[in-house]
């Protein structure tokens, strides 16, 4: 696609003759989330739902990024996870959301939490959207392949694990 997101190297690590690189991103990592008015559970907290659809994402875009834009901030469709650059507001506690977040690759477990801050809202078709960042740095792992390519590594594969697992051992040296 030629999509490129710049990351800070935070550690190597070769395993059994293969590269792995453990990246954060330079810029911010946001989501868009989607909200349902009109399904508004008993507790009157419509629902939401992370806009993951690449042909929605780009009929979004623009309108996202002229949002943040009123923000001083930039939006950029970087690989892998869209991007924020510039200074982000001060965290309002009024502004965080706190989400659950299902795996299809491990329904039997149960959902993590993760905690957003909210940077901007916007309507586009009478679909009310959202852009949150997480509180928490978003890690990325890649191997290098014999091609000499970086191959991203899904957040289910088990080599995270071990890699982690690795760096934490390494860390109590």
């Amino acid at each position: 696609m030629g999509r490129s997101l710049d990351c800070y190297v935070e550690n190597e690590i070769t395993q059994d003759g293969t590269e792995y690189y453990f990246l954060m991103p330079v810029d911010q990592p946001v989501v868009i989330l989607a909200w349902d008015e009109d399904e508004a559970d008993e507790s009157d907290l419509p629902e939401t739902e992370l806009v993951e659809d690449p042909e929605e994402l780009a009929e979004i875009f623009p309108d996202a990024k002229a949002v943040l834009a009123e923000h001083d901030l930039i939006l950029q469709d970087t690989a892998h996870v869209m991007t924020v650059r510039g200074e982000l507001p001060p965290l309002e506690e009024d502004k965080i959301l706190s989400l659950e977040i299902e795996d299809d690759d491990f329904e039997d477990e149960e959902l993590e939490a993760e905690e957003l801050q909210e940077l901007a809202r916007f309507y586009h078709l009478d679909q009310l959207y959202s852009i949150y960042t997480p509180l928490e740095p978003i890690p990325i792992f890649v191997k290098v392949t014999e091609d000499e390519e970086m191959e991203i590594l899904e957040p289910g594969d088990p080599m995270i694990q071990s890699l982690v697992d690795t760096l934490l051992l390494q860390d109590a040296d």
